[in-house]
């Protein structure tokens, strides 16, 4: 069985001060993708680097104290891509691809809209840029009989059951119809699958992945679905399990573990 798990940290130094990283030691997993990461590789310990029994590869911003993207493998990969070859957005450390053999497992960051015009304006470029991208590593996975899997913050909630207020939030990033619009292209024209929506197809409250800080969102469970594993048909068709951990926070977001009936190649 194949461990996957991913994390939007919002800050690997505060996620680590938090308990992340011994609680990531008793989970058996075998590859975690971490966002978000909000520092630069001198900032980085040696145990934030490589956590006991992982190997830690990433993708950090040029600018100090934002976004960010990891990898934590048990073995290490043969081949790390950092970027998809995007100036604008490659500068913003958002894509780490770590391949293993067969697979290919990428961790990745969408942009926020939330903050201002410009940076929605910013994450519709994103999507634009990024469409080719995924369109390549569809193809390229059929064409070689590769697996791929993309973890991450997908700042996306696809449709009404993925968040509490959702006809509250249909004018608010991260929920407009445009963004909704461009991830159901990623899966019916595609061909990218939604695991953990596959595995659990009429999940709610359970499964929100984000929380906001404001009011008590938390509290009452008023949150968003927007951190997945989306995946080639045939690894998705692999997965067994899917759980979201709820019972620590280390971050507002909570990590998404799956479960592949696979081995790390």
């Amino acid at each position: 069985m194949l461990r996957i798990l991913t994390l939007n940290l919002n800050g690997i130094r505060s996620a680590a001060a938090k308990g992340f990283f011994d609680w990531l030691a008793m989970q058996q997993a075998d590859i975690v993708c971490v966002q978000e990461l909000k520092a630069q590789l001198v900032d980085l310990t040696p145990v934030l680097r490589n956590p006991p029994g992982f190997v830690g590869c990433f993708h950090v911003a040029q600018k100090k104290g934002y976004s960010g993207v990891g990898i934590y493998s048990r073995r290490a990969p043969d081949r790390i891509v950092e970027g998809f070859d995007n100036a604008e957005f490659d500068a913003e450390g958002r894509y780490l691809q770590a391949d293993f053999g067969k697979l290919s497992v990428v961790s990745l960051y969408l942009p926020s809209g939330s903050s201002s015009e410009e940076r929605q304006q910013a994450k519709f470029r994103f999507l634009d840029r990024f469409r080719p991208q995924l369109q390549r590593l569809a193809s390229e996975a059929r064409r070689d009989g590769r697996e791929v899997l993309l973890c991450g913050d997908w700042n996306i909630a696809h449709r009404p059951i993925d968040l509490k207020n959702w006809k509250s939030n249909q004018k608010n990033s991260g929920f407009l119809p445009e963004e909704r619009a461009w991830l159901s292209s990623v899966f019916d024209d595609m061909g990218w699958i939604d695991v953990h929506r596959r595995l659990l197809p009429d999940a709610t409250g359970e499964a929100y992945t984000w929380w906001s800080n404001r009011g008590q969102a938390w509290a009452n469970n008023v949150g968003w679905r927007i951190d997945s594993q989306i995946a080639t048909p045939g690894l998705a068709a692999a997965a067994r399990h899917a759980e979201i951990f709820k019972d620590r926070r280390f971050s507002d977001h909570a990590p998404l573990t799956i479960d592949y009936e696979l081995a790390l190649p």
